[in-house]
């Protein structure tokens, strides 16, 4: 159990952490994108703004208006070494003229191509390859702007993929961390569990011997005195908590994980059936109807003797707790995997909190009424059902009825 906490511990602070770093990282790519956009539009807004060309140098104010947003982006020499060029068409949308004087890598025909594409396109500004392009309104119709953004954009991802390795490999580390250091935070469980664990097994054997005796005295005394009901009161009550001893020490050795299961292929519809047959005097006694829907032959490959207290815990569970005159029905199907229903007519069956019924001493006030049991039978179930890789989970199957099913893999 330890281990299988310890283990739970370190997926979620493993997922906890990706989802963090890989929210940052992601947010810096989009940043880093983002940014990188807003500076080459306004390079061509700068160049739309003189007609296709860089405006002069205004040494007095040297910050055009948006450039303050950009520090150290936008200088005197920026029109000296941004590559851009602009293509022009008259209102008719025919091409006019290009200006390819700050570009060595696109020629006339290129150039008019990629404009003609960008138009089609409808959008004002994006990317076209490696060129940011804007669509201003000219004097006698309509001009594109081109800006080679190649080299901002290699910076960029150059950027982003450093901070991927930065952030992926503090990631890694913290991982690391976790997993060295979850040994050391689980330890004072580990050692509370093991004295937990130990006190369930002396008690065990503290109480066994001194319960087995005190059963024997009672059918010696009774033949000698006769029956008595006090006698009666006090081998039920010796009954249960033999029983309850009984359930400690299965919970304590299902709860160590590192018990070996024995497992064997078994026929799972003749314990089912022996089950019920067992229990068929009880129900008739408390005069309660019985519906059994075994399906034939379904096997299973696990320890038999700890299925059939599985079945019989539930089994149990739900005489015990039905409504008076109510029904009890099991069933047994295989689907993928053998799956087992209990249901029982239970009146409150809307007041339980239903995902609570497995967990360990947790007794439901209003529908256990009968002042036996300790709240630990189900929660057996459940880890019986675990140690088989299966689960068990309660439901109200309808108004008045409720239901536990289990699956086993």
């Amino acid at each position: 159990m330890i281990d299988e906490l310890r283990k739970r511990m370190i997926v979620i602070s493993s997922i906890a952490v990706l989802f963090v770093f890989s929210g940052i990282l992601a947010a810096m790519a989009i940043f880093s994108v983002r940014q990188l956009n807003n500076r080459m539009d306004f390079m061509a807004e700068r160049i739309s703004d003189g007609n296709g060309i860089f405006l002069p140098f205004d040494k007095e104010n040297p910050l055009p208006a948006g450039a303050e947003n950009y520090p150290g982006f936008f200088t005197e020499e920026t029109p000296f070494s941004a590559r851009f060029f602009t293509v022009w068409f008259d209102s008719d949308g025919d091409f006019a003229q290009a200006n390819l004087n700050s570009i060595s890598s696109v020629d006339e025909k290129t150039a008019v191509e990629y404009a003609g594409a960008v138009l089609e396109n409808g959008s004002r500004r994006g990317w076209y390859g490696s060129f940011r392009y804007h669509i201003f309104d000219a004097q006698d119709g309509i001009g594109v702007v081109f800006v080679d953004g190649s080299m901002n954009r290699a910076t960029t991802k150059a950027f982003v993929l450093t901070a991927a390795a930065v952030t992926l490999g503090g990631a890694a580390l913290i991982l690391i961390f976790i997993v060295v250091a979850s040994r050391r935070a689980v330890r004072p469980l580990a050692q509370s569990y093991e004295k937990q664990t130990q006190f369930v097994t002396d008690a065990n054997h503290e109480l066994k011997t001194p319960l087995t005796l005190i059963l024997t005295n009672i059918d010696i005394v009774e033949q000698e005195l006769g029956h008595s009901e006090w006698l009666d009161d006090i081998r039920a009550e010796g009954k249960r908590m033999s029983e309850l001893v009984g359930h400690l020490t299965a919970l304590s050795r299902l709860d160590e994980g590192d018990l070996p299961v024995e497992k064997t292929v078994f026929s799972f519809t003749e314990v089912c059936q022996d089950t019920v047959s067992e229990f068929s005097a009880l129900i008739d006694q408390k005069q309660l109807r019985l519906t059994a829907l075994i399906q034939p032959n379904v096997s299973y490959c696990g320890e038999e003797a700890a299925i059939r207290r599985l079945v019989s815990i539930l089994m149990d569970n739900a005489v015990k707790y039905c409504d008076p005159a109510g029904s009890v029905m099991l069933s047994l199907e295989k689907k993928r995997h053998p799956v087992l229903v209990v249901e029982n007519t239970c009146q409150d069956v809307a007041s339980l909190e239903l995902d609570r019924l497995c967990d360990r001493f947790y007794r439901a006030d209003r529908a256990r009424t009968a002042g036996t049991g300790f709240g630990i039978g189900l929660s057996l179930a459940k880890a019986i059902a675990a140690t088989h890789h299966g689960s068990i989970w309660a439901y109200q199957a309808g108004a008045g009825r409720i239901g536990f099913q289990v699956t086993l893999k």
